[in-house]
């Protein structure tokens, strides 16, 4: 407890506490908020520059402000660190660029709900407790739900799925290489990782978009999405962090894929079967429960 606490009176004290709490609340939500709403937006550029040139344009982008707003070059790593800078920034790169395939034919809340699978199984693999075989199997039921194994008219596309799950080892590589490249070059990795995955991206994006890139209205809505889907929503988690336990960021950030359903109907008009909805549901629900359980 810090000695300004000690000398205001309780009440204002805890006042202080509970908007410092508020505040925190409010821009992990704000943060999910903005990153849906970039990936919106993206999956609009898709059918015109196509999966590669969206995740160039992001990452790309990303990038740049990045380099300027950290000034990159005062934290160059050492060549004993590149190696695992290197493997979370492929990881990193996979994510997106699988991610954004599989928003070419699937709902942006399922695509998000089923990349979610990522996160979770760390969080599983890494625990001991037997409960947790509860949340493995109320996620799994989620995942049956959606999977493209019946021939329904609400069928999803396999490829989308495929591309989905792909980007969910992608996010759980992230995690685990972003841990590592954390503590081997401190908040100076995720501008690295960031670098190492534009470069990666970008050169792939750009043969494969081709001309289409150069147009001026892309380029405004590139901007938007870098911005949305990662300065804002990046700045805002760490105002978060910082006033919040990881376990109850965690449990706030477990409710992105329905903010990302949400965001699907109004900023895309997707509209999702009730059973979708359901299987949406039991992943939040595995997610909450794996995350409420770390200490």
């Amino acid at each position: 407890m810090s000695a300004e606490s000690l000398t205001k009176p309780p009440s204002l004290a805890s006042s202080g506490a509970t908007y410092s709490t508020t505040t925190a609340v409010v821009s992990a939500t704000v943060a999910m908020v903005s990153f849906q709403a970039g990936a919106s937006v993206a999956k609009q550029l898709i059918p015109s520059i196509g999966a590669p040139g969206t995740t160039a344009l992001r990452l790309g982008l990303s990038a740049v402000l990045v380099v300027v707003l950290q000034r990159a070059w005062r934290t160059i790593p050492t060549r004993k660190v590149w190696p695992v800078i290197l493997a979370y920034g492929v990881s990193l790169g996979a994510m997106n660029f699988v991610f954004y395939f599989a928003l070419r034919s699937i709902p942006l809340g399922i695509a998000v709900a089923i990349e979610f699978i990522g996160p979770l199984g760390v969080a599983v693999f890494a625990s001991r407790r037997r409960v947790d075989y509860l949340w493995v199997a109320l996620a799994a039921a989620g995942l049956l739900v959606l999977l493209p194994i019946r021939a329904t008219a609400d069928r999803l596309d396999p490829v989308g799925v495929l591309c989905a799950l792909a980007a969910g080892l992608g996010w759980a590589l992230y995690i685990v290489y972003g841990q590592r490249a954390g503590r081997a070059h401190g908040a100076a990795a995720s501008t690295w990782g960031l670098i190492v995955a534009a470069c990666l991206t970008v050169p792939i994006g750009i043969a494969d978009a081709g001309r289409a890139l150069a147009a001026p209205w892309v380029w405004t809505f590139g901007m938007a999405v870098a911005v949305f889907s990662s300065a804002l929503p990046y700045t805002l988690e760490m105002v978060a962090l910082r006033r919040l336990s990881a376990k109850t960021f965690g449990t706030l950030m477990s409710f992105e894929p329905a903010i990302a359903a949400l965001a699907g109907v109004a900023f895309l008009h997707e509209h999702l079967t009730p059973s979708q909805w359901l299987a949406i549901g039991l992943i939040i629900v595995a997610s909450v429960g794996t995350v409420s359980g770390e200490h």
